[in-house]
């Protein structure tokens, strides 16, 4: 499933271009003009990162910038300003506002798409594009290919996610409402015990290539994707 990117620009033409490239990059764009339209975007559907202008009819995409970022909800989603205001005072406060990069207009559609790749790497490498690898465990996810050791695996589309997305932070315990929520999704409701399902599948997916145990559960707190000897 391709990361979502929701842009945030009242200029059609700007949008249009940032729109396009980011498609073409494989994203899956949505689109917004104003600060109560990316809101409204946002509670519909949790996007992967947002491109943000300043300069909005309604409200500053500044304003709307501090909003996600004092709410539990959205507080890590990442940010991109897209502004023509390029003073350094501004690029300071846009950053101290929480913009994970700042993007100054006239841009490079190219350099653009690259900012939101490297932004996802250092935020969330499950949705950089690019292939993950984590001991014997390598996924490409242009591809949709799960390899152990480089022995290729067959796993179901759901399944594939959800190996992306542990493998997007080693280590890292999962409860299993994140799960949901990063995976399906936090506009899909889908019971929790449905993740106790699929990680079921994943593992006996990779148990093939002797890599289920990858797959650890974490007594009382949820699942996580590791080598440490399991809890």
């Amino acid at each position: 499933m391709s990361a979502s990117i929701l842009v945030v620009e009242d200029e059609p033409a700007i949008q249009e271009l940032v729109s396009f490239s980011c498609a073409s990059s494989g994203f899956k764009v949505r689109r917004a003009e104003s600060v109560g339209a990316a809101q409204e975007a946002i509670r519909s559907e949790l996007p992967d990162l947002v491109i943000l202008d300043w300069m909005l009819p309604d409200r500053g995409g500044i304003d709307l910038l501090r909003d996600l970022r004092a709410q539990e909800r959205t507080r890590a989603l990442p940010v991109i300003m897209l502004t023509a205001k390029s003073a350094e005072t501004d690029r300071i406060a846009g950053l101290d506002a929480g913009a994970d990069d700042y993007v100054v207009k006239p841009f490079s559609p190219r350099e653009l798409v690259s900012r939101v790749r490297a932004v996802f790497r250092r935020r969330a490498p499950q949705h950089s594009g690019e292939t993950l690898t984590y001991g014997p465990l390598t996924i490409d996810p242009v591809k949709h290919e799960v390899r152990v050791d480089e022995r290729p695996l067959r796993m179901g589309l759901a399944e594939f996610k959800l190996l992306k997305f542990m493998l997007g932070q080693p280590d890292r315990v999962f409860s299993r409402a994140q799960l949901l929520d990063g995976v399906w999704g936090d506009h899909v409701f889908i019971e929790e015990r449905t993740v106790d399902v699929h990680v079921l599948r994943l593992r006996k997916a990779l148990a093939p290539a002797g890599a289920q145990g990858l797959i650890q559960t974490v007594r009382g707190l949820g699942y996580r994707l590791s080598m440490r000897d399991e809890t």
